[in-house]
């Protein structure tokens, strides 16, 4: 598919804002899954790229106070027009991370005890699989995710950016980033490599899912195999997903992510729209 985005981020403040500083992964890079066609980034101040070593497109930029025109707003644009493939399974090399750094525990998918026993109860093929040594199949893992998009229901506002994976597993509700994380978390105490995936998705009917989160699954670490999985509709990926970064859990690879000082009580507005674009 043509895909054509438009992301605008807003921020108020009650008080002139005195200094911010700002990480930006709102630049999708081409890959196994899609090609950029054109794409930019709007910000209050120059632009500059930041390093990155989970190959995504990293963007900074800091704000100073101006005496003469006191801020109250900061206004961030990205858009641009993507071609997507139907590939949801795909093998990484050059720069990437190896996949075992992906076990490693993050702040929001921690792994626990708890949720692993709950995984070898909920798919007990894939746990038979893993135990005796052999790579599961794909259906398994979407087994399980459609196992944890059960055990977590979607009810939107049930939960915050600050919910951790237990949190939600134990509440049994969330959006797609909960759900995404509690998958994380599952795979982690199964042993198995997956990080979190920020992106945008495309569906005429679910406008309010147009930025999403899903997972890709290490399916096989020798040959660094990728599994993409939308957890929320426990479903591989597939021509209606854009991906914009990767990273252990939200915190990681957030959109906008940065410090200020000033600017008092801050409100926050996102707006995202994607739609086909004709060829």
């Amino acid at each position: 598919m043509k895909l054509r985005i438009q992301h605008h981020t807003h921020y108020g403040y009650s008080e002139p804002l005195q200094y911010s500083v700002q990480q930006l992964l709102l630049w999708p890079a081409d890959g196994p899954t899609q090609r950029v066609l054109s794409w930019r980034v709007d910000a209050p101040s120059t632009l500059y790229a930041l390093p990155d070593g989970m190959g995504n497109r990293c963007h900074g930029f800091t704000l100073q106070a101006d005496a003469l025109k006191p801020r109250l707003a900061m206004d961030i644009s990205a858009s641009g027009c993507v071609v997507t493939m139907d590939v949801a399974a795909f093998h990484e090399g050059g720069d990437a991370p190896h996949p075992a750094f992906f076990l490693r525990s993050s702040p929001h998918a921690e792994p626990h005890p708890r949720m692993g026993a709950w995984a070898r109860q909920a798919v007990p093929d894939l746990d038979e699989a893993l135990q005796a040594g052999v790579t599961p199949s794909d259906e398994l893992w979407l087994a399980l995710a459609q196992a944890v998009a059960h055990k977590v229901r979607y009810r939107s506002g049930s939960t915050g950016v600050e919910t951790t994976a237990l949190e939600a597993f134990d509440w049994g509700l969330g959006v797609c980033q909960d759900q995404a994380h509690v998958m994380l978390a599952v795979c982690r105490s199964l042993g198995v490599s997956a990080r979190y995936v920020s992106g945008y998705f495309y569906a005429d009917t679910e406008p309010d899912l147009a930025s999403h989160a899903w997972v890709d699954v290490c399916t096989h670490a020798l040959d660094r195999r990728w599994l993409s999985i939308d957890v929320t509709h426990h479903r591989l990926t597939d021509g209606r997903y854009v991906r914009l970064a990767v990273g252990s859990d939200y915190t990681a690879c957030p959109p906008v992510k940065g410090l200020r000082r000033g600017g008092g009580d801050e409100t926050l507005r996102v707006s995202v729209q994607i739609a086909p674009e004709p060829d």
